[in-house]
């Protein structure tokens, strides 16, 4: 522990550099961040001498000098995380640790425990040879949290802001050959309390390190000015620079001196068509190549404007993550990323809660993406003392805020893409907020700003919630939210915009609820969308003992505290995988709504684009019976502008009997499916583009055809009477049960555990919830009511002339509840039907989590294929990219690997499925209606007990639910619960499923989809 004696002398105002509420000492003024210019530049990133200690003061700066021995010292990469390097023995370098709110370490600002991780870094460099001299600064671009820095042996100067650059002039100390690099790094500063930002705690300098010349005359900074007026088509310029010099931009005719404005016609820059021009900033010292964009934002009428027309914002949170590397993110997995969005239709970013590597903005203004960019602050564990001694309340730091609003206003004001300013996130409110945002304001009225955690919106230009749900999100949207007390306050931000920064929490599986949001954005103008929380899994590439690989979250590395799997809440995986949410959201926020009616024989067509017409696109058609396609060509559809609509007539078909015919030809898993008829309408790039080939999808639509007569079926043959057989057993055409109980036991020979009925599902995060929603945490509540651990009386079981009935009284210990089901089972030919009813006895106020059948069958069955909702998993409220068609996969495939295993799987609205082995034999099901289809190489017991991907393994039995309803997903992990609607409520139920043996004679057994991911294999590789 800290001394009395050191306590005192902080408490007297001597306190250490890193303690210091103060952002730094040394640095040069913040400035633009450009690219490349004709100035030299040397990355000094690569391996660096490392030696980590326990305590901020463990070790003297001795090592800083010229001449010290570090021969013994370990290394690191740089850029990187110490924490996610070095375990060999003797140079173990930490442990990751996640927290989500609640600081690691006590709250007693602005000091940090003595058990303080710190990290000397050194690195030895020469200058290149034709090096001209003169002035240079040494640019560090992300340090976590606050780095003291030496060049030969001299202190450059003290910097917190770890998203956030920093710039020493070291000109005068360089020397040609010899150069030593010397940067001490604490995990734990007075920044710390500034940095609070639900991620890993990663200290390190994890961006790149580089030194770069200043040649006389050499620009200080510059600021692009770039505005657009819709109303003429003319675009003005203006370079603020210093020192003065020039600006050409050959493609418009312009040369211009710095300072001089010049107005001409130009095309305009927006995320759907990023229009840029190449231009040259010059100098009496310095060439710099500058792409710019004209663009105006602006807030009107009580709209959000991008160059004079509402934008629809369909956006994610973006966190910087790699599985290995942590923060450090190279160039190409930020462009991986972009395009990735850019594919599935999103159209902006939220930088949470920090800005981006300045490289990403660059891609952002290329590929053509809104970004709010948001400042490197946020103090959320202040909550947990009531906001007590929260930084952005006391005069104190104001300091620290500004200077993280000028470092990143300074470093980012010259990009397009960059259409808001955010204040930070989650740091309560105060008067150094109001500070930051009248700086910001002075110095860019051209960007409105944002800020969430006040909803008096004092300090903002648009209203901002997290988490909204979709009532209250209608009301704003009328403008009719509960008011606020004071009237000019509430009268101002009724006239504001409304942006979601945060919904739809992507947690594990879900999020739910997604297109109900959609509707909402669509139907009120204020609301002009948002933000799901977030992009991607925060999960750390891991291997088990014996090498199997996983990915760890909160609480694998022997935290204090932690915040679980939390941390594990995005749209794509670790590995980037997209994840099933992702697919569900590309569709839900697609900018082209497709809507046929078969009836008249049209599709109407709607450009849901702000600003790019329908030329870009190609549309396509294909006729399906059955899930086999019987035509498919090409629509002619208008280059419509954005918001137009045309209604496009049908084309014609073959004739209707030969469609029939041809529809079930292989004879199906059960007659009468021949007749389904389903259009698929397809719009798909007409060109390659940056992100994506030619004949990418873009958006889709599915809408029933005219019925197209079945083919005749074959009889069935007459109806089986149940025999007794030795044993006590019944036989039931391909079915044998145990008389005693009415269990089936074999089917077509082969053994069968169950079905028996089914309400039990591996919760989900969102079914989990958390402690600040304890009345939606269904999981608990689920497990108090013993729903885990249903217990089953056979009840009753008949043997009639043509039939076998068990009734069976499903209920949990401790309880009067039940459902009581009733299972009828009868045969004709080779087909075995059962038929469900299900009657709930007593006050059910709970949802169930599904309600089916679960049966066990031989784990040699690989193969599935089905009709119906596919390709990917769906639930009630997550089915909008489910399309119905014929569906093959491995049972792998069929696997969702949520980094915490939970419910996954289910295919919706299936009509048949087949299970297959290789040599095509195995077992064919037909639903009435049709049924969720779940198929696993494991138990839900086995699945709710695991905590990582590692700990399922296959057991001897396949695992098949065949469920007639499911409860919904949701987002309550963190935002909204199941809406209504989407509630499974226990109520009288009929169902139906009907199975036939296969006995593989001459189709072969299906290979899996080409179209199918293999979500199991590729993210745990």
């Amino acid at each position: 522990m800290r001394s009395s004696t050191m306590r005192e002398a902080s408490r007297s105002g001597v306190v250490p550099y890193y303690e210091d509420v103060s952002p730094g000492t040394g640095a040069l003024a913040p400035r633009a961040w450009w690219a490349a210019s004709d100035a030299r530049r040397v990355n000094l990133g690569g391996a660096w001498r490392f030696r980590l200690s326990p305590r901020a003061d463990a070790e003297d700066d001795s090592f800083a000098r010229p001449g010290f021995d570090a021969t013994r010292w370990g290394a690191v990469a740089v850029p990187s995380h110490w924490p996610l390097q070095g375990h060999a023995p003797g140079h173990e370098y930490g442990r990751p640790a996640y927290t989500n709110i609640r600081y690691p370490f006590p709250v007693d600002p602005p000091f940090v425990p003595t058990e303080n991780p710190t990290g000397d870094h050194l690195r030895a460099f020469d200058l290149p040879d034709d090096w001209p001299g003169g002035a240079a600064v040494l640019r560090f671009d992300g340090v976590d949290s606050c780095a003291r820095v030496w060049l030969n042996g001299h202190e450059l100067g003290t910097f917190k802001g770890s998203r956030l650059p920093v710039e020493f002039e070291i000109g005068e100390l360089l020397e040609p050959r010899g150069n030593v690099l010397a940067v001490r790094v604490h995990q734990w500063s007075s920044g710390s309390y500034l940095e609070d930002q639900d991620q890993w705690w990663l200290p390190g300098i994890f961006r790149d390190v580089t030194l770069i010349e200043r040649p006389e005359g050499a620009v200080r900074d510059f600021f692009v000015h770039c505005g657009y007026d819709h109303t003429t088509g003319n675009g003005t310029l203006r370079v603020d620079c210093e020192p003065g010099g020039t600006v050409s931009v050959p493609e418009l005719g312009l040369d211009l001196a710095t300072g001089e404005e010049a107005t001409v016609p130009v095309e305009p820059w927006s995320a759907e068509l990023p229009r840029l021009y190449d231009a040259e900033l010059a100098t009496e010292g310095e060439r710099i190549p500058l792409r710019i964009g004209f663009r105006t934002v602006a807030v009107e009428d009580g709209v959000l404007k991008v160059n004079g027309r509402r934008i629809l914002l369909r956006g994610v949170n973006r966190h910087e993550f790699d599985p290995d590397h942590g923060r450090v993110v190279d160039a190409e997995t930020m462009r991986r990323d972009l395009v990735l969005m850019k594919r599935h239709n999103i159209n902006a970013v939220r930088t949470s809660h920090y800005p981006p590597h300045p490289a990403f903005l660059d891609l952002c203004d290329e590929l053509g993406m809104w970004v709010m960019d948001e400042c490197d602050l946020e103090t959320h564990g202040f909550l947990a003392v009531d906001w007590r001694g929260n930084p952005v309340d006391d005069e104190r730091w104001t300091p620290a805020l500004l200077d993280r609003a000028e470092r990143m206003v300074e470093r980012d004001k010259n990009h397009p893409s960059v259409i808001m300013w955010s204040l930070g996130n989650e740091c309560g409110t105060g008067a150094g907020l109001s500070a930051m945002a009248g700086w910001i304001r002075r110095r860019d009225p051209e960007r409105p700003i944002h800020y969430e955690g006040d909803r008096s919106c004092a300090d903002t230009d648009v209203y901002s919630r997290m988490y909204a749900d979709h009532a209250e999100t209608e009301l704003i949207g009328r403008r009719e939210e509960p008011p606020l007390d004071d009237p000019e306050l509430d009268t101002r931000r009724r006239e504001l915009p409304f942006i979601l920064c945060e919904y739809a929490h992507a947690m594990g599986n879900g999020p739910g609820g997604l297109s109900e949001y959609q509707r909402l954005f669509e139907r009120y103008e204020r609301c002009q969308g948002g933000f799901v929380w977030e992009w991607i899994d925060h999960g750390l590439r891991q291997r088990t003992a014996d090498g199997t690989p996983y990915f760890a979250y909160g609480g694998d590395f022997g935290e204090e505290l932690h915040d679980g799997n939390f941390v594990c809440d995005g749209l794509v995986f670790p590995d980037r995988t997209p994840s099933p949410g992702l697919v569900e959201y590309k569709k839900v926020v697609e900018p082209v709504s497709i809507v046929g009616d078969t009836a008249a024989g049209t599709v109407t067509v709607t450009n849901g684009h702000d600003f790019a017409d329908l030329s870009h696109l190609a549309f396509r058609w294909t006729y399906e019976v059955a899930g086999r396609a019987l035509d498919s060509g090409r629509f002619t559809v208008p280059a419509l502008g954005p918001g137009r609509s045309a209604v496009v007539e049908l084309p014609q078909l073959r004739a209707a009997d030969d469609a029939g015919a041809e529809s079930d030809a292989d004879g199906g898993a059960g007659g009468g499916q021949g007749g389904e008829a389903w259009w698929t309408v397809r719009a798909v790039l007409a060109e390659d583009t940056a992100w994506a080939p030619s004949g990418h999808e873009v958006a889709w639509a599915q809408f029933a055809g005219p019925a197209v007569p079945a083919p005749r079926a074959a009889p069935e043959g007459e109806r089986h009477t149940p025999r007794r057989a030795e044993g006590g057993l019944v036989v039931l055409g391909p079915g044998v049960f145990d008389a005693a109980t009415g269990t089936l036991r074999y089917l077509g020979g082969a053994a069968v555990t169950g079905p028996v009925p089914d309400v039990w599902r591996a919760p989900t995060d969102n079914d989990r919830g958390t402690q600040w929603h304890p009345e939606g945490r269904l999981d608990h509540q689920w497990r108090e009511l013993g729903l885990h651990r249903m217990r089953h009386r056979i009840a009753e079981v008949t043997v009639g002339e043509d039939s076998l009935a068990v009734t069976t009284r499903v209920a949990p210990a401790a309880s009067d509840l039940a459902l009581r089901t009733v299972h009828t089972w009868t045969a004709a030919g080779d087909r075995l039907r059962l038929a469900v009813e299900v009657t709930p006895e007593g006050d059910w106020t709970l949802p169930l989590p599904r309600l089916g059948v679960r049966l066990g069958l031989c784990p040699t069955l690989e193969q599935v294929e089905w009709y119906g909702g596919g390709p990917g998993e769906a639930y009630v409220d997550t089915r909008a990219a489910s399309r119905t068609g014929r569906w093959t996969s491995t049972v792998e495939a069929l696997q969702t690997p949520y980094v915490r295993p939970q419910e996954n799987g289910a295919r919706a609205d299936v009509r048949w499925a087949r299970l297959r082995r290789s040599d095509g034999t195995g077992l064919a099901v037909e639903g009435e209606p049709p049924f969720s289809l779940t198929v696993r190489p494991w138990s839900t017991e086995e699945l709710d007990a695991a905590e990582h991907t590692y700990e399922l393994v296959r057991s001897g039995t396949l695992w098949v639910h065949l469920d007639h309803a499911l409860h919904g997903i949701g987002s309550h992990a963190c935002g909204p619960d199941v809406l209504p609607q989407h509630k499974l409520f226990a109520a009288p139920a009929a169902f139906a499923f009907t199975f036939t043996p296969l006995t593989g004679t001459t189709e072969a057994a299906a290979a899996p989809d080409a179209g199918e991911p293999a979500y199991w294999g590729r993210a745990t590789s």
